[in-house]
């Protein structure tokens, strides 16, 4: 296999990157964006689609089927990288994702809307390992924090300004823009991608693994789906919950029982014996159980006791998504230039305990002020973690298995977000009808018999006495929901402790190599540095 020009070998100094390599971060960065913006944008237009074209039953559901297939697909679009190249595999997710936008934004009614988010979800799914999985194969493991870090960067971006950007758009041009705004944005990623980036070029004699695609497919689709209606649409120990529980389990005992037999397995199960990137995955978890935990019910909170707007719900969590941003830089250029990194882990997951336990004592006294405080302690511990788990995951394997490492550790994340979701969401909603029905009695029960949260029209209309108990219920719920995060984010702090720090082949002064993931994770990086690049 041959390329245009090759990434200089491990250990020289290469410099300032090259041009055309920053020109494909860039268009990385777009389409990055592009995958995190979406839903931040839709979740402001929503009220106005449902006015639109009607459905108001099924409005969840434009969500979870953008999620389920975005978290169904991300580790087949991995494994297809690794066995048919890099560049024309997300080239096609590209593709996909923008077919999506351009028929939802003509969707005539939400049951074509729904179908349509799916195919966006789809090619989400392939834009999110692929750029992950792209910069593992042009960046040396050595340079690759600083990249990562920027990415982060563009995470924290797109979660502040969506649902700014969501709500001008649909006051000022309509909510189809919100979906036809991804065109021209797709468009310049899809030119740059194409005319810059050239990677070796694959052929898999092997096919995919289509049985062991279909029970991943399966098994991630019922736990997602027994996460995101648990407690909602159905009770926890219903017959319907219990069934997908059933179907989930047994999906994913035959998909590992398949992936030990398959001549291509789309998650080999080898990449687990590394120490490290098992550790990743677990941090990764927990990263993702904890952080949409927390930009779920920090709005709620802030609007619901504090008394702030809704109407630019991002600004809210500009402490901790600021925090996170900076942090996220500072720690890839610090791993770039010392080659260390397991210290960002640890001191992370210990800021995230710390933050979350401070979170968890806000009460309805509490001023704005002192919940930034405790919100950007835990956007610098997250943005320890964000990115690092994915460079230390992607360190821990060969090359050849970067696209299903990259598309693993994303998974997990998903999976953590969507778990954190509803378990902190169960506990937070139980605790509020609970209180409720102590400060409020029937008329408490009344108020929150159908959902424990209230927008801040339906707030408004309460009698003082009902809304002073629902902040303080809702203040008791948040309590008991970050306290769970907290106790949860131990987990990761101990799986943080026994990281091994391998060194990270690349630029700069070479380090000594380490005992533990050494032989095994150091070839990973060695590797790294022989890629072929634009």
């Amino acid at each position: 296999m041959t390329a245009d020009t090759a990434v200089p070998a491990p250990g020289t100094d290469t410099g300032k990157q090259p041009r055309s390599v920053r020109v494909v971060l860039l268009a990385l960065m777009i389409a990055m964006m592009l995958a995190m913006l979406d839903n931040m944008i839709i979740g402001t237009a929503m009220p106005t689609i449902v006015g639109e074209l009607g459905g108001l039953e099924h409005l969840s559901w434009v969500v979870t089927a953008y999620t389920l297939a975005t978290a169904a697909s991300t580790p087949i679009w991995g494994k297809i990288g690794d066995m048919y190249g890099r560049k024309g595999t997300f080239l096609s997710s590209i593709v996909l994702f923008l077919i999506g936008s351009a028929l939802s934004g003509m969707a005539q009614d939400m049951g074509q809307l729904i179908g349509f988010r799916a195919v966006q979800g789809l090619g989400a799914g392939g834009l999110m390992v692929g750029v992950m999985a792209i910069i593992g194969d042009l960046i040396p493991p050595r340079e690759r924090g600083k990249y990562q870090g920027m990415m982060a960067g563009v995470m924290a971006l797109a979660m502040i300004g969506g649902p700014l950007v969501g709500g001008t758009i649909t006051d000022h041009w309509g909510w189809r823009w919100a979906f036809y705004i991804n065109l021209p944005l797709g468009a310049v990623a899809l030119v740059a991608v194409s005319a810059v980036l050239h990677l070796p070029k694959k052929r898999a004699e092997a096919r995919v693994d289509y049985l062991g695609a279909a029970l991943l497919t399966v098994g991630i689709t019922a736990i997602v789906l027994v996460t995101t209606w648990g407690g909602t649409e159905y009770a926890w120990t219903s017959a319907r919950i219990m069934e997908l529980i059933g179907i989930g389990v047994a999906a994913l005992v035959g998909f590992v029982f398949r992936q030990t037999r398959a001549a291509e397995p789309v998650v080999p199960l080898h990449i687990f014996r590394s120490r490290n990137f098992t550790l990743m995955a677990i941090i990764g978890f927990i990263t993702g159980f904890v952080m949409f935990g927390a930009t779920l019910f920090l709005p709620l909170y802030q609007q619901s006791v504090q008394g702030a707007s809704a109407t630019n719900s991002g600004l809210l969590l500009l402490p901790m998504l600021g925090a996170m941003l900076v942090t996220s830089m500072v720690a890839g250029r610090v791993t770039t230039h010392t080659g260390r990194y397991k210290v960002f882990p640890v001191v992370g997951s210990a800021l995230m305990v710390v933050g979350l336990y401070l979170l968890s004592t806000m009460d309805t006294g509490t001023s704005r002020l002192t919940s930034g405080v405790f919100m950007a302690v835990v956007g610098l511990g997250m943005g320890c973690l964000m990115q690092i788990t994915m460079l230390v995951a992607q360190n821990s394997v060969e090359m050849k298995d970067m696209g299903v490492a990259s598309s693993s550790a994303a998974l997990f994340r998903t999976l953590g977000s969507s778990f954190g979701v509803a378990i902190m969401g169960a506990l937070f909603n139980s605790r509020v009808q609970e209180v409720m029905a102590e400060r409020g009695g029937a008329l408490g029960r009344g108020i929150t018999e159908q959902s424990a949260q209230l927008d801040a029209a339906s707030l408004a209309k309460l009698p003082e006495a009902a809304r002073e108990a629902y902040q303080y219920a809702v203040s008791d719920g948040t309590h008991a929901a970050f306290l769970l995060g907290s106790v949860v984010a131990v987990l990761a702090l101990a799986a943080a402790v026994f990281v091994t720090e391998v060194p990270l082949k690349g630029s700069g002064p070479a380090a000594p190599e380490r005992g533990g993931d050494a032989g095994r994770d150091g070839g990973a990086a060695v590797t790294a540095g022989r890629v072929g690049a634009v």
